[in-house]
């Protein structure tokens, strides 16, 4: 099982973790938010974590039992903008996004993802196909659209909330790219839909939540509809000169569930690796914050 976190990264940063927070600095400012999975205690005092940010999101009752967040609001601390722009560089990826603060404590990107966005730009430069056809599912502010544009691919983003997509459509913007094709769908039934067309992709990366809603109210649920989802996009991947990436952040997956759903999908293959991504602060603790399996073939 491989562990991989961002590296080098000089617009973000993990500065402590521990009593169920965690303290992150995106660009220049500096914020505090709950994190379930830190379960140790903090290295810093209280007084340093209250020194160092500049606002603290505190939820309204708590993690409910379904495993979703529930809303809150953001303290302020010191001042600070509401919207802010980070950018990340590595191996030819620069790309920049706007960050702003949520009403469900999130700020526009996960920054464990930059493993998996510079695998995606390594694995479009790969391919030995002219503008690979790629597509990103539940795609969120789209970091992984960016990495496969960046690399030359043909990019479909696919989220069910047009406000993120439009989120995502301004960091295009922001990152020098353009002509990203911008879908506001369910995901199962836009793949269902593409695999009756026969239009084949050479990547796919899926990040799909543990529960969620479609543009008409349909029903995602992880557990219930994974298999589906994967053996959809088995009919859409092309058979060769391409790559999947499944990750997830539900709490009862691990990662040997996600390599195992794979090949019980797509068969074993060379090139399949699986594990966990994480960050980690100034004092050595590591956070485990999702799980992932890809392949190339």
């Amino acid at each position: 099982m491989l562990l991989f976190s961002p590296n080098e990264w000089a617009d973000y940063e993990l500065i402590d973790t521990g009593g169920f927070e965690k303290l992150e600095r995106f660009g220049d400012f500096v914020l505090a938010r709950p994190e379930p999975k830190a379960v140790w205690k903090k290295t810093l005092s209280e007084k340093e974590w209250t020194s160092l940010m500049h606002t603290r999101f505190t939820t309204g009752a708590g993690f409910g039992k379904s495993g979703k967040e529930d809303s809150g609001s953001w303290q302020p601390i010191k001042k600070m903008q509401e919207q802010w722009f980070i950018g990340y560089r590595c191996i030819g990826l620069n790309m920049r996004m706007r960050l702003g603060l949520t009403a469900f404590k999130h700020v526009g990107i996960f920054p464990e993802q930059a493993p998996n966005w510079d695998y995606i730009y390594s694995s479009v430069k790969g391919l030995n196909v002219a503008e690979p056809k790629v597509l990103n599912l539940f795609a969120y502010t789209g970091g992984a659209s960016l990495a496969a544009k960046a690399a030359g691919a043909d990019v479909v983003h696919l989220d069910s909330v047009r406000q993120v997509v439009s989120w995502a459509r301004e960091n295009m913007a922001l990152s020098g790219l353009n002509n990203i094709r911008w879908v506001v769908e369910d995901a199962l039934r836009f793949v269902k839909r593409e695999a009756k067309r026969g239009n084949l992709y050479q990547g796919i990366m899926l990040d799909p939540p543990a529960y969620g809603h479609g543009t008409d109210g349909e029903k995602w649920k992880l557990d219930e509809c994974l298999l589906e989802m994967l053996q959809y996009c088995r009919q859409i991947l092309a058979s060769e000169n391409s790559f999947l990436i499944l990750n997830l952040y539900s709490n009862g997956f691990s990662a040997l569930v996600a390599d195992t759903v794979i090949r019980n999908v797509f068969g074993k293959m060379k090139e399949q690796e699986y594990g966990e991504l994480f960050l980690e602060d100034r004092f050595e603790k590591r956070l485990p914050l999702s799980v992932f399996a890809r392949f190339k073939r």
